[in-house]
């Protein structure tokens, strides 16, 4: 549903009526008499990588974004993109969503290579968009509903889901907005409103999610609780981030996209963050003088703010 509520506020096209009912996603919604949490796992260790980059470029304006990306993320992963501002971390994450077509290379959802014009298959693009969802970094991008009830519902009710009622409450009482399920959204915080944006999102049962700074809007409270929420998820997660102190809290992988716009790590994260000069390769650390008295030095330090 990114893509359609992505065109809907970008004013490509009004709303469609909905798809024909269809399989469930990754996470299920709890029915009335088992609304809490933990849900059941995503079976990890599928017999296809959840998303795969093969060779993926992306040129904008004749500037290249990304160069020749490669890696796989298997079901159940929870996976960290790390790299700069600048470095390509959203447009990676919104061709993985199919917003965008990469100049060349491909990638693939369970198997099915990803293309314009397959998602015009409806069974292909039905699947897609209700198992694949992107939450923006900017949470203004997603919100053009008139109550916080109608953003939440507004996945379900295109898909023609019949439990449309029981999504909307049960994720918006998840993350935290049930109280304001009758406020329009541009009304609420910048917290509250990734937060919808989120329940929006998880009410179609995806089975992978891509965060885009998620903690962008978030004060320290916020951050802790949705670092603890996303951990409990049953979904495969990519999240961009260039906040090293939060990096090993949001996954155990990292992917890591140098300033030339090409990945120069894909490994262990704990690793990652011994490594000075990689770091520093990434633009993730920086380096500047320190005086203790008459005594002078330099050395590098992480970025740790968002």
């Amino acid at each position: 549903m990114t893509e359609r509520r992505y065109r809907v506020v970008k004013g490509a096209y009004a709303t469609t009526p909905p798809f024909g009912k269809g399989g469930t996603g990754g996470i299920p919604t709890p029915s009335p008499a088992s609304l809490n949490p933990p849900y059941p796992p995503f079976p990890k260790g599928g017999k296809n990588p959840v998303l795969e980059a093969n060779g993926i470029t992306h040129c904008y304006a004749g500037n290249e974004v990304l160069i020749d990306i490669n890696f796989a993320i298997h079901p159940g992963e929870k996976v960290v993109l790390l790299g700069c501002n600048g470095s390509g971390k959203s447009s990676l994450l919104k061709i993985l969503d199919g917003l965008i077509a990469p100049s060349s290379g491909q990638f693939t959802y369970d198997g099915e290579a990803i293309t314009p014009a397959r998602l015009k298959v409806p069974a292909l693009h039905r699947r897609f968009r209700s198992e694949v969802a992107l939450l923006f970094q900017n949470p203004d991008a997603m919100l053009f509903n008139p109550t916080v009830y109608d953003e939440i519902a507004f996945g379900p009710r295109q898909m023609g889901l019949t439990d449309l009622d029981q999504r909307v409450r049960h994720w918006a009482a998840q993350v935290g907005v049930a109280p304001h399920l009758d406020r329009p959204p541009f009304s609420l915080s910048g917290g509250e409103k990734q937060k919808v944006c989120l329940a929006a999102l998880l009410a179609l049962e995806p089975k992978a999610l891509l965060l885009d700074e998620p903690t962008a809007a978030l004060d320290p409270r916020s951050t802790g609780w949705l670092v603890d929420f996303l951990s409990g998820l049953p979904v495969t997660t990519l999240t961009t981030t260039h906040n090293l102190s939060l990096a090993p809290e949001l996954g155990g992988r990292a992917l890591v996209l140098g300033e030339d716009h090409r990945l120069i790590h894909d490994g262990d994260i704990h690793g990652l963050l011994g490594n000075m000069k990689l770091l520093a390769a990434a633009n993730l650390v920086h380096t500047h003088s320190h005086r203790h008295g008459s005594m002078e030095h330099r050395h590098s330090h992480v970025h740790d703010w968002q």
